[in-house]
């Protein structure tokens, strides 16, 4: 219908352009994207001297006059309660000065986790409304949950982008789908597909931040600077913002950018150079409830929170300071330590972007988003943190003598590591709960600033309005003063569901109504929904630190809100207003059939099955791969977990002997490598970093074409179980040995890697990338 609608419109505007000698409207042509390609208006003669040319068929398309540079800015894993900007513990002076100069937003909400909050912020419509009700690695075959976002909802990117801007994305992309990373696509949904013209940074949840696995638009960056150079990922980003701006000012001048920066930090693995570590040293010695306590008085002080805002109470579900001995509390400040010097780290490296932007000229008219968190702080880590974080999303934890092993080197290239439970629930201050609770703010409610020193007269203003990730592409529309697009590549666009924040930039209009009137959040069963100022919410008694099993749903307890009068949801009034609280719930019913809410669904390791999602190499049992195949994703590999297989390799050996890995999957944290070194074949298993299986030869390689093989028989009896590794060296067999355990899960953040070891290495026989000196000119597996 719109379409038809749009067309007939269309036809007569352009009737109306020809008969009356006007062009078609701009804001008319904006409308429907990509734009018509200009006419050709010149003269045409047999020959180029009786002919005249049109320069406008060179014509790129423009922005609006004045419209201003985009720098949108998405910490990661962040609470409200954490930067010193909304009266944290942890220093941010570029977050502060840009609120400073700008408005701070003390009722932002996110949707309690990183891709669902990623992809509102993009389009301008709810997760659920784009397929991300979840993370990637958890996406099931519902609508709203497929982790594809619909051609029918452009990103603000690509909008950007077909009107005169040049884009960039640095930083995470955690919504690519899972079984798309491969080197052959598909691309539509990576960051060039959906509108950014350069792309540097990582795909997936996170990265280690000492060996990331980087991607340059769709090519994988194989060799970084290693640590011990003084590599970090999160100062890397901060270099290629930093060049790719000032690049696209130099050639384009008149041209304005969206850059869009989402650091991995601070989600873990927490690594900051050390030398941040020790500046918050003995800082968190009084432990996570009087920090919390310490945080909430500072943001009485500031005016974040009003003045009758309640300190809620810790859920009984979380230990208590002065539960641990002194010996354990040194240890979990540490953690603490590590995170504090992790979010410093990123806000000064943020701030040489911001100063290299002022450097340009052009921080008057950039309008800065600066958003702390795309959720909560992450409960992830476990109850007492651990300093390799894979192991708990697998399942398993630590126990406090592990943790206090890796005292030393806690953030360093050799851990991995989350801090305990508590610290992120002190972080999230004073809300209740956590990252992945969407029924409280302490898994929504984020700390924003928004500024445009052309634009935003007020210095230092706060703006309550309740608002969203939604509103983000909104508001930027309305600022560059371009309209939403009806169609886009051919496809009707959904409208979207946000409201723009821009009537808040206005001298004075702290006072204003708010103009987000209805919101729903859904996450793991955790559900609410706002409006008009009453919030109901039910929490679903589902730990976001415990990643199997089910909760029934029947049993949640919903409770009632005023914000008006309640900031923190600590006065439930579900008892003295049950007809409000019922009107809500049938408003989350309707919202919920609405935007694809449905079905509920709180399981986290059970959908982490990569066979939920099929990808190319999906049922597959033989596979034969070239020697020098590109390193596949973990999310998009086949998967030798839990079966019995057998890996093959045809060999090229120079006299001399060759050395280096055949093949490889993960990491640090865990994972399998195939390889030679001192001239024998061997196999080594990495099982979380606790235990490490090796098996090698007793005879050295032969040399010229050699066919090698590792065979494993699978114990059985469930997932996760041992097996019998077996290597054979032309067929003879020449080693054997048991492994105990293996992982059933993932082994990490890294690929399925041929002739090399990329990132962090599985073996400590080894240095990466390791490569193999000899030719591996075929490697088959086969899945029994």
């Amino acid at each position: 219908m719109l379409s038809r609608i749009w067309n007939f419109t269309l036809f007569w505007v352009v009737i109306a352009a020809l008969v009356f000698q006007t062009a078609v409207p701009p804001a008319l042509a904006q409308e429907k994207l990509p734009q018509p390609e200009p006419e050709f208006n010149g003269k045409i003669g047999i020959t180029y001297q009786e002919s005249e040319a049109d320069t406008n068929l060179f014509k790129a398309t423009a922005a609006p006059a004045d419209a201003p540079n985009i720098f949108l800015v998405l910490i990661d894993d962040a609470g409200f309660g954490s930067a010193s900007t909304f009266g944290g513990p942890i220093p941010t002076p570029t977050f502060g000065r840009l609120a400073d100069n700008g408005l701070r937003y003390n009722t932002f909400h996110t949707t309690a986790l990183c891709s669902p909050t990623r992809a509102a912020l993009l389009t301008g419509r709810n997760h659920h409304s784009v397929g991300s009700g979840t993370i990637q690695e958890l996406a099931t075959a519902y609508p709203g949950y497929t982790g594809l976002i619909p051609q029918s909802t452009a990103t603000i990117g690509q909008i950007l982008q077909r009107n005169g801007y040049s884009t960039a994305w640095f930083g995470k992309n955690h919504n690519v789908p899972d079984n798309q990373t491969t080197s052959v696509g598909p691309f539509e949904r990576w960051p060039n597909g959906l509108g950014f013209d350069y792309f540097y940074g990582f795909i997936g949840g996170e990265t280690d931040q000492w060996y990331p696995t980087i991607y340059e638009n769709q090519n994988l960056v194989e060799e970084l600077p290693l640590p011990e150079d003084g590599y970090n990922l999160t100062h890397d980003l901060a270099d290629q913002t930093i060049a790719w701006i000032k690049q696209e000012q130099t050639t384009a001048p008149d041209r304005p950018f969206f850059a869009y920066l989402a650091p991995g930090a601070v989600h873990a693995p927490h690594q900051p150079p050390a030398e941040y570590v020790a500046k918050y040293k003995g800082q968190f010695d009084q432990g996570w409830d009087k920090l919390r306590e310490e945080t909430y008085e500072r943001q009485k002080k500031l005016g974040v929170i009003p003045a009758n805002a309640q300190l809620t109470p810790r859920p009984e579900q979380m230990p208590a300071w002065d539960s641990f001995s002194p010996e354990d509390q040194k240890i979990l400040a540490r953690q603490m330590e590590t995170y504090a010097g992790f979010l410093d780290y990123t806000d000064y490296e943020i701030g040489r972007v911001v100063d290299a932007i002022d450097d340009l000229g052009e921080l008057d008219n950039t309008m800065v988003i600066y958003i702390n968190g795309d959720n909560g702080s992450s409960a992830e880590g476990s109850l007492i943190g651990s300093c390799n974080e894979i192991l708990n999303l697998n399942g398993f934890q630590l126990t406090m003598e592990d943790n206090r092993r890796c005292y030393d080197k806690w953030g360093s290239p050799e851990t991995s590591p989350h801090y305990a439970v508590s610290w992120a629930w002190a972080m999230d201050s004073p809300f209740r709960w956590t990252k992945q609770v969407a029924s409280h703010f302490g898994g929504t409610r984020n700390g924003m600033v928004i500024s445009w020193p052309a634009k935003i007269k007020e210095k230092g203003g706060l703006r309550p309005q309740f608002s969203h990730a939604i509103d983000i592409a909104p508001t930027i529309l309305e600022a560059t003063g371009i309209p939403e697009p009806e169609i886009y590549n051919g496809f009707e666009q959904k409208p979207m569901e946000g409201t723009s924040l821009v009537y808040t930039f206005d001298r004075g209009a702290e006072s204003a109504p708010g103009r987000h009137e209805t919101q729903y959040f859904e996450m793991f069963g955790h559900r609410a929904i706002y409006q008009d100022g009453m919030m109901a919410s039910a929490f679903h008694n589902r730990m976001p630190w415990i990643n199997a099993g089910t909760v029934p749903f029947d049993q949640d307890k919903w409770e009632l809100f005023d914000l008006t009068q309640d900031f923190t949801q600590a006065q439930d009034l579900s008892v003295e207003q049950p007809e409000t609280l019922k009107t809500l719930q049938e408003a989350f019913i309707q919202e919920g059939k609405k935007y694809n809410v449905f079905p509920l669904d709180d399981r986290f390791i059970e959908r982490s099955d990569v066979n939920l999602r099929p990808g190319f190499y999906t049922g597959r049992k033989h596979i034969e791969f070239a020697g020098d195949m590109p390193s596949i994703p973990e999310g998009s590999a086949p998967t030798t977990k839990n079966v019995s297989h057998t890996i093959t390799a045809d060999l090229m050996l120079p006299k001399e002997g060759a050395e280096g890995v055949i093949l490889s999957e993960g990491g640090l944290t865990g994972g399998f490598t195939l390889y030679v070194k001192d001239n024998k074949l061997a196999y080594d298993y990495n099982w979380f970093d606790l235990e490490r299986t090796s098996i090698t030869a007793s005879t050295p390689l032969p040399t010229g074409n050699v066919n090698v093989r590792f065979d494993f028989k699978y114990d059985g009896g469930g997932s996760g179980k041992g097996g019998t590794g077996t290597l054979y060296v032309n067929n003879r067999k020449v080693g054997q040995g048991s492994i105990p355990k293996t992982v059933a899960g993932r082994f990490g953040l890294e690929s399925l890697d041929f002739g090399k070891d990329l990132q962090a290495p599985v073996s400590t026989a080894y240095q990466p990338p390791f490569k193999f000196t000899g030719t591996v000119e075929k490697v088959v597996l086969d899945i029994k």
